[in-house]
C-alpha cells in the first residue's frame, strides 16, 4: 500500500529520478519541478506531472507548485532547499507533509557550531578548537558544508586572508559567514554512519561508509563498508552516531559525519547532514536489512507518514562492498575546474548502478552543481567491487563534454585506492598521473582512415596519392599532429610511435581493436574538423587546430585567463599596478567554487579585462601581466 498518493520532489537531476523510482515502485504518483532552463530535462520527462518554477530555491514557489499539482508530500532531495527549515516549515504550514527531521532539528544540526555543543552533550568525541590547537588550522563555515567556506590555514600569517575567504564563500553559499576554527588532521579518514529515527522513539544505524577520497573537501570516491577501521573504531563511531541522533529525538534519514585521525586512531564528530546524501546508493547496496537490499528513500517516505522503521538493529547487516564515484563536469587534471558545453555522445556502463540524467546532445551549464551522475558497484568483497568499477567506468564515455571519469578510472585503477592508502588530503599532496594520449589517437587516425575510405569530407584526413596497381597507398591523419595510417598491415605511425592495430569491431561509435596485442575499447566521434574520443573514462579531443583562429588568438605569455565560464566576484589590481609573482589579481566563481587568479611572474599590471560582477566566457582575457622593463 501506498504510504502517500503523490510526492512532489523540490529537486532537478539524477536525485530527483531517483525518489521518482522509489516513487513508482510504490505506486506513488511523481511532480516534478522545473525551471525553463530544464523544461526538456529527463528528470521532467520521468514524473507523472511538472509545474515551472522561476527557481529550485524559491520556496514559496515550490509549496505552490505542489499545491496546484495535489501532491501530498515534499521531498527535498540534497542541495537546494533540502536543510532550509524556513521551507521544511512552510510545507507545514501549507498542509503537506516534510519528507524529512523536524525545522527545529534541521536548525539544530544545520549549523556547526550548535551540532557540536549537542554532540558533547551526547558524549560524542568532537574536534579540538583552534585555540587549543598548534598550526595547522582548519576555516570552516558554521552554517554549511560540502566544503564551502572552508579554508586551511598553515601560519599565522595566512589567517586573516583565509578567514576574508572563507566567510565571503559562506556569506555567498549559505546567507551567513559565520566561522570555526578548529584543529586540522592532516592525515584523515572521512567516516559518516547512517541513521534513521521514525516518530515512535526508534533509532537505527544502517552502518557506515568512508569518503576519503575527496578534492577540495568535496567527496569523489565512497564505498560501504568503511576498510580500514577497527573493531573498537567502527564500534565508537555507530554508538556515538545513535546517541546523537536520539539525544534531538531524530526522524527520518540522516548522516552523522566522523573524522578519524589517522595518527593518534581517534574519532571525532564532524557534523550531521539532515537530509538524504548523495551518497546513500552505497549503503543500500551494501546493507541488507532481513535479507533484502536496502531502499532508505523508501524507508523515509515510510517514517513521514507516521509509521514506525519496523526494523530492529539486528535486522540489519552488511553484504560484501559497495563503491560509489561521483561524475562532474570538471577537469580534474587542470585544478578541477568546472566545465560547460553540449554533450554529443554519452554511454553510460551496463551491469552497474548508474544515477545520472544526463543524455547525448544536452547543455551542461554553470547555472547548477557540476556533478552529473554516479555509477555505483557492488562486490562479494573490495576487490572484486574495485575491479567492477574499473570494468563501469572503462564502459563510460561522455563526449563533447570533459569530465573527471578519467580520473576517477585511474584512481579506482591505482595501488594507492586498491590498499586503502587514501586520506582526505592525499589529493592534495600526490599528482594523479594523466592518462596517456598515444593509444587513443591511433584508435581516432585508424577510425578516420577507414572512415576516409567511405567518403572524403567525413574525416579529417589527406590522401597520399592513387595508385593504378598494387595496395592502396597509406593515409595520412591530420589530428593534433600528423599520423599515418596502412590499414593493410595494420601500422599505424606518428612521430611519437609505431602500432600495430586489429581491428575486432566497429559500430555505432564503438570501436573495439587490438593495439600491440593489447584489447581496447573506446567510443570516437569523427566528424568534419572534429575528432575526439573516450578511451578507459578519459577524453581526448584531437581535432586539428584551426590555424588561423590559432594565430588570431595569441597572448602574452603574462595573460591571464578565464579557464571556466563564470563570474568574477573581486577584482584587486588597477592598471598599472606592481604586482609580485603569485599574487591574487582577482578571484571568480563558477559552480559554486572559487577560483584565485593569480600574477604568473613580477611585473606591471597592463590590463584589467572585467570588473567584479562581470559575467565571463571561458578564454576570456581578465588580466594581462608585463614583465618589468617591457
Amino acid at each position: 500500500m501506498a504510504v502517500f498518493e503523490s510526492v512532489l520532489v523540490a529537486n532537478r537531476g539524477e536525485i530527483a529520478r531517483r525518489v521518482f523510482r522509489t516513487c513508482r515502485e510504490l505506486g506513488i504518483r511523481t511532480i516534478a519541478i522545473y525551471t525553463a532552463l530544464d523544461a526538456d530535462a529527463p528528470h521532467v520527462r520521468d514524473a507523472d506531472e511538472a509545474v515551472e518554477v522561476a527557481s529550485y530555491l524559491d520556496a514559496d514557489a515550490v509549496v505552490s507548485a505542489a499545491a496546484e499539482a495535489g501532491a501530498e508530500a515534499i521531498h527535498p532531495g540534497y542541495g537546494f532547499l533540502s536543510e532550509r527549515a524556513e521551507f521544511a516549515r512552510a510545507v507545514a504550514k501549507a498542509g503537506l507533509t516534510w519528507v524529512g527531521p523536524t525545522p527545529e532539528v534541521i536548525e539544530q544540526m544545520g549549523r556547526k557550531d550548535a551540532a557540536r555543543e549537542i554532540a558533547v552533550a551526547a558524549g560524542v568525541p568532537v574536534v579540538p578548537r583552534g585555540e587549543d590547537s598548534p598550526y595547522p588550522l582548519l576555516v570552516k563555515a558554521a552554517a554549511g558544508g560540502g566544503g564551502k567556506g572552508m579554508r586551511i590555514v598553515r601560519s599565522p600569517e595566512e589567517l586573516d586572508e583565509a578567514r576574508a575567504a572563507a566567510a565571503r564563500e559562506a556569506l555567498s553559499a549559505f546567507g551567513d559567514e559565520t566561522l570555526l576554527i578548529e584543529k586540522y588532521v592532516e592525515r584523515g579518514r572521512h567516516i559518516e554512519v547512517q541513521v534513521f529515527g521514525d516518530t515512535h522513539g526508534n533509532v537505527i544505524h544502517l552502518f557506515e561508509r568512508d569518503c576519503s577520497v575527496q578534492r577540495r573537501h568535496q567527496k569523489v570516491i565512497e564505498e560501504a563498508p568503511a576498510p580500514t577501521l577497527t573493531d573498537e573504531q567502527r564500534n565508537l563511531v555507530l554508538t556515538s552516531a545513535v546517541a546523537l541522533a536520539r539525544q534531538v529525538d531524530y526522524t527520518g534519514a540522516g548522516t552523522v559525519e566522523f573524522l578519524l585521525d589517522e595518527a593518534s586512531g581517534e574519532a571525532y564528530f564532524l557534523e550531521m547532514n539532515t537530509r538524504l546524501q548523495v551518497e546513500h546508493p552505497v549503503t543500500e547496496e551494501a546493507v541488507r536489512i532481513d535479507g533484502a537490499a536496502a531502499d532508505l528513500v523508501a524507508l523515509q517516505l515510510r517514517v513521514a507518514a507516521g509509521e514506525p522503521l519496523g526494523i530492529a538493529q539486528e535486522d540489519v547487516r552488511i553484504d560484501g562492498h559497495a563503491i560509489e564515484v561521483r561524475v562532474y563536469a570538471e577537469d580534474a587534471f587542470e585544478g578541477f575546474l568546472p566545465q560547460a558545453g553540449r554533450t554529443s555522445i554519452v554511454r553510460w556502463p551496463e551491469g552497474a548502478r548508474v544515477e545520472h540524467a544526463l543524455e547525448s546532445d544536452q547543455v551542461v551549464s554553470t547555472a547548477y552543481d557540476p556533478m552529473l551522475a554516479k555509477v555505483i558497484v557492488h562486490g562479494a568483497d573490495r576487490e572484486e567491487a574495485r575491479a567492477a568499477m574499473v570494468e563501469a567506468l572503462d564502459s563510460t564515455a561522455v563526449l563533447g563534454l570533459t569530465t573527471n571519469t578519467g580520473f576517477l578510472r585511474v584512481l579506482a585503477a591505482s595501488d594507492a585506492f586498491r590498499d586503502a592508502e587514501i586520506d582526505t588530503a592525499w589529493l592534495d599532496r600526490n599528482e594523479v598521473p594523466v592518462p596517456d594520449s598515444d593509444v587513443p589517437r591511433t584508435l581516432v587516425a585508424w577510425v578516420s582512415a577507414m572512415l576516409s575510405a567511405v567518403s572524403d569530407t567525413t574525416t579529417p584526413f589527406r590522401a597520399d596519392g592513387w595508385r593504378l596497381s598494387g595496395s592502396p597507398a597509406p593515409t595520412i591523419v591530420d589530428l593534433d599532429r600528423s599520423v599515418t595510417v596502412d590499414r593493410p598491415s595494420g601500422r599505424v605511425s606518428s612521430d611519437v610511435a609505431t602500432h600495430l592495430v586489429r581491428q575486432l569491431s566497429a559500430a555505432d561509435h564503438v570501436l573495439v581493436a587490438v593495439v600491440d596485442g593489447v584489447r581496447h575499447r573506446a567510443v570516437v566521434n569523427v566528424q568534419p574538423g572534429l575528432a575526439e574520443i573516450v578511451h578507459q573514462g578519459h577524453r581526448f579531443d584531437f581535432s586539428p587546430p584551426d590555424r588561423v583562429a590559432g594565430a588570431a588568438a595569441h597572448h602574452s605569455d603574462g595573460a591571464v585567463e578565464a579557464k571556466m565560464p563564470g563570474t568574477v566576484i573581486d577584482v584587486r589590481v588597477r592598471v598599472g599596478d606592481t604586482v609580485e609573482e603569485g599574487q591574487v589579481l582577482g578571484v571568480m566563481e563558477a559552480m559554486k567554487m572559487e577560483v584565485s587568479l593569480k600574477a604568473p611572474f613580477a611585473g606591471t599590471v597592463t590590463v584589467v579585462g572585467a570588473g567584479a560582477g562581470s559575467q565571463v566566457p571561458l578564454g576570456a582575457e581578465l588580466f594581462v601581466v608585463s614583465p618589468d622593463g617591457e
